[in-house]
């Protein structure tokens, strides 16, 4: 690998860092308080991400959330991956961890003392988009189709979760990228534990329809 400066040095080190940091901001919540009165995590599921905001805040702001999450993986690892002078780049090793990093900010932000944290689907399409942008377009595709069939955003969400490491590695044969999806996609299912047992139960609600537990 080639010799890094003093300044590539601190970026190498600091982009995890940045990428938690960046993860950890609550865009659900953030946006909720500055365009209504209510605090979401008392509403509906009580979830920050795009799903509980849209149902119970409206779909602007549920897209503003969506949009400010899947930025959280993308900027990271876009910064990983063309700030840094190497002419080998980064390595694979070093964005995954840099995705994880904005993973898992995302899911135990900061700034809400380590809880009250999104599922994680967003933001992990943030990061695979630069990654690897063919899986990303496969687990859309499962994530469509299933959300359309099913008319849940759960299972469309888990379809994309099951599907996303297998399609990393077929496009991208990077055991460090696929373990990285890998352990976004396992984090997910635990995120999504409550809609599986509502699923079973036959209590989870249907896509557009408004919030009761979503």
């Amino acid at each position: 690998m080639p010799e890094l400066g003093s300044y590539n040095i601190i970026a190498r080190f600091g982009l995890p860092i940045f990428a938690y940091l960046l993860g950890s901001i609550p865009w659900g919540l953030v946006l909720t308080r500055l365009f209504t009165s209510i605090d979401i995590r008392n509403q509906g599921s009580g979830n920050i991400g795009t799903t509980n905001v849209s149902r119970v805040a409206g779909s602007a702001l549920g897209m503003l959330t969506f949009l400010g999450d899947v930025l959280k993986g993308t900027v990271p690892v876009l910064f990983a991956a063309t700030i840094l002078n190497s002419d080998q780049g980064p390595g694979n090793t070093y964005l995954s961890i840099v995705a994880l990093a904005a993973f898992f900010g995302h899911l135990y932000p900061l700034f809400t003392k380590f809880k009250d944290g999104g599922k994680g689907v967003a933001t992990t399409a943030g990061c695979f988009v630069v990654l690897a942008p063919l899986a990303c377009l496969i687990a859309l595709g499962a994530f469509i189709l299933l959300l359309f069939t099913s008319r849940y955003v759960s299972i469309g969400s888990l379809a994309a979760a099951i599907v996303l490491p297998l399609a990393v590695w077929l496009s991208t044969h990077s055991m460090s990228l696929t373990m990285g999806a890998g352990v976004m996609s396992l984090f997910i299912f635990l995120r999504h534990s409550s809609n599986i047992k509502r699923l079973f139960s036959g209590e989870e609600p249907e896509f557009r329809e408004k919030n009761r537990q979503s």
